[in-house]
């Protein structure tokens, strides 16, 4: 997100080895510097970086980062906790050479409690957080039971609130002149991020069900079958279920007290929904999307990843760019979701071979000679 707004980032890699990203696949990026070193995860969120390979567990190396650190804005580290001071390379090492510097940790349990020392990876996070036992089927239908939902959403969300967070400590930095250290987690974002099920919890000692395709407190909001498929539908307020009844036919549901309001249709829930199951099996998906959008009734079709990708909205939009490589064919990739004025995103490099612009950085960042990166190379530092 940094990179695509702009930021010159410097992705400080294992020597020869690189993220571990690099090699979950298939699939593959081809006519990358190994068959197995670019995995199409690995490109999804690594453009616009400049990749230097270090080992900083030799003084070499770890001096190297010390220097890079000198002029740097934002450090960002994903280590197990302690991992980085152990080579002295923790916060206060740091700002020992960079007063101003924001360092920002992201783990899995965060820097304290109990939980700490332990690494956690999303799928482990959306079960400890509760987000698995409200996801899935309820109790007594098929297949019930917890279920994870189908992207890495607790490291999605942690890496957004790190940006969130560093740009907070960025702005408090030019109002106060200090730098700041910053403890994201993956459980803390995660937890965070349930709201409804956790409030209902705190202040209603709620257990919230899972409730598979069907949302807990609006009916109809769910999945519908048509002639030839399915539909979402989704009503929220009593105000969207009139206008919902009229454009379905049945008008008289918003003044039956079954249906009238929120409760009532929730209270009966399997009536209404077999109801509305036996209207929309009459007609074909795409004319009931027409008649309940022409009804401002938020509606939809259920697409593959690769049906919404090409849809004609996400072209409109511009959301899937194609960036530039120096060898093969340009790399195919959705496109930030920010879109401000005055501040277009760039997309000026694909994701980086492991350390592919090592001497380019230090020539740039600290001057080095061919001798001293020599000597770096032959001291395996680089």
């Amino acid at each position: 997100m940094l990179a695509d707004m702009g930021a010159d980032v410097v992705k400080i890699e294992r020597r020869g080895e690189g993220d571990d990203l690099r090699t979950v696949g298939p699939p593959w990026i081809p006519n990358t510097d190994r068959t197995d070193s670019q995995s199409t995860y690995f490109g999804a969120v690594n453009r616009n970086k400049r990749s230097i390979g270090i080992d900083f567990g030799r003084p070499e190396g770890r001096q190297l980062i010390l220097d890079l650190a000198r002029d740097t804005d934002v450090l960002i580290e994903n280590y197990k906790v302690g991992d980085l001071a152990r080579h002295g390379l923790s916060y206060e090492d740091v700002r020992a050479v960079n007063p101003r510097i924001i360092y920002c940790s992201v783990t899995g349990f965060g820097q304290t409690g109990p939980l700490a020392n332990r690494a956690g990876y999303d799928y482990l996070v959306q079960a400890m957080t509760g987000l698995m036992s409200i996801t899935g089927q309820p109790d007594g239908s098929p297949g019930a039971g917890p279920m994870r939902v189908g992207v890495p959403i607790c490291d999605v969300l942690a890496g957004q609130n790190a940006v969130i967070g560093i740009m907070m400590a960025l702005r408090r930095r030019d109002a106060v002149g200090e730098g700041a250290y910053i403890d994201v987690s993956l459980y803390e974002s995660q937890l965070a991020a349930m709201m409804n099920p956790g409030s209902a919890w705190l202040n209603g000692g709620n257990r919230w069900p899972r409730s598979g395709n069907d949302h807990p407190n609006a009916v109809p909001y769910g999945v519908f079958e048509a002639a030839d498929g399915y539909l979402m539908i989704a009503t929220f307020t009593d105000r969207e279920f009139v206008r919902f009844a009229e454009a379905i036919g049945e008008p008289e549901w918003s003044t039956d007290p079954r249906f009238a309001e929120t409760a009532g249709r929730t209270s009966n829930r399997a009536l209404l929904v077999g109801l509305i199951n036996d209207i929309t099996r009459t007609r074909p998906r795409d004319e009931w999307i027409d008649i309940l959008a022409g009804s401002k009734i938020p509606c939809g079709s259920i697409l593959e990843v690769g049906e919404a990708l090409d849809s004609e909205h996400t072209s409109a939009r511009g959301s899937i760019v194609e960036i530039p490589r120096a060898a093969g064919a340009p790399l195919r990739a959705i496109a930030s979701p920010l879109r401000i004025t005055g501040a277009d995103a760039v997309y000026a490099r694909a994701a980086p071979d492991i350390g592919e612009h090592t001497e380019e950085i230090l020539r740039e960042r600290l001057d080095l000679d061919d001798t001293q990166i020599a000597a770096l190379r032959a001291a395996e530092a680089i």
